[in-house]
């Protein structure tokens, strides 16, 4: 599904920096609210009405995908290869902002994203899980982990499209290429679908949702919270007309927070890594002018520090500030 960013529409592209800024400082007065959105989700008196003509296929976890060990948390490069590699990238010059795209943008950030709503049958639940199943009542299928999945995979287009285009574009075909070929995976190995013909028929499936899932949340991204909602009521809520509105306004408020702390990572973070989405049961409070002025102040300090020589692999064209 690589073709999935050469053929989107304009308006899909035409999201900068400057689309970003208008809606993060539009909500600043909005999170000073101490309230996270799994307290408002749960404040709601309304009972999770069961959704009977949604079929619950919960995963066997017996046929679990099994992660890379060169993907995991805290996997160590061994130090003969990590200083061959070192002396590689600084004998030729490697624009390392193009293969961070993959490492970072293909894999860790797309991780991200997968874990959010991951469940199978059985097993416990992880507490961003436990936010979307148990605290909004989703059902728990393949299809709503897939809306799970590609809300966060847009909130990370919205920060990336702001990037340098061409290191922009880069993670962004990183994130999605590598959506559809978990995706491709999963379906044959974890929902057993052994068909090649149906399984292309779910990915075409699939990616037309995302662009319409795309197009839904990039116009509410440029209007306002009342569209923004009727994009969640239509994708991530599946049009359920028994949805509860304490929920949606909770996913609101969870999709603001996370832009906001998006607008205030700068290119270089973002591009190394180096940002978390923040969880539903955490509240984001807009920073003061004197926390913003620290934060670069230490941000450059970790990327550009004034003693010891940086590592070749550490090299960035990307900017500092926000």
């Amino acid at each position: 599904m690589s073709s999935f960013l050469t053929r989107r529409s304009p308006c899909f592209v035409n999201s900068l920096r400057a689309l970003r800024r208008y809606q993060s400082v539009k909500v600043d007065g909005k999170l000073n609210l101490k309230t996270t959105p799994t307290e408002l989700a749960t404040s709601s008196t309304l009972p999770n009405i069961e959704k009977e003509h949604l079929p619950k296929r919960d995963i066997d976890p017996k046929r679990k995908l099994e992660v890379n060990k060169k993907e995991t948390t805290g996997y160590v490069i061994p130090k003969w290869q990590e200083a061959l590699g070192e002396a590689f990238i600084g004998v030729f010059k490697v624009d390392m902002d193009k293969i961070r795209s993959g490492s970072i943008g293909g894999s860790k950030y797309y991780y991200m994203c997968k874990d959010q709503g991951l469940q199978f049958k059985n097993e416990p639940l992880s507490d961003t899980a436990k936010f979307y199943y148990e605290t909004l009542g989703l059902n728990r299928s393949f299809s709503q982990w897939f809306q799970i999945t590609a809300l966060h995979v847009w909130l990370l287009f919205v920060r990336m499209r702001a990037m340098p285009f061409k290191y922009g574009k880069l993670y962004q075909q990183k994130l999605v290429d590598r959506l559809f070929k978990d995706i491709e995976l999963r379906l044959s190995e974890e929902m057993n679908v052994m068909s090649g013909s149906i399984r292309d028929n779910y990915l075409k499936d699939f990616d037309s949702q995302l662009r319409g899932i795309v197009m839904s949340y990039d116009e509410a991204l440029i209007s306002d919270d009342a569209t923004l909602a009727a994009a969640l009521w239509r994708n991530f809520f599946n049009g359920d007309k028994n949805v509860d509105l304490v929920h949606v306004e909770a996913m609101v408020r969870y999709i603001r927070m996370q832009l906001y702390v998006l607008d205030k990572t700068s290119d270089r973070e973002f591009g190394f890594g180096d940002f978390q989405f923040v969880k539903p049961n955490e509240v984001v409070e807009p920073l003061t002018k004197e926390n913003e002025d620290l934060l670069r102040k230490k941000v450059r300090e970790k990327y550009e520090p004034l003693e010891g020589k940086q590592l070749p692999s550490n090299r960035s064209v990307l900017s500092l500030e926000e």
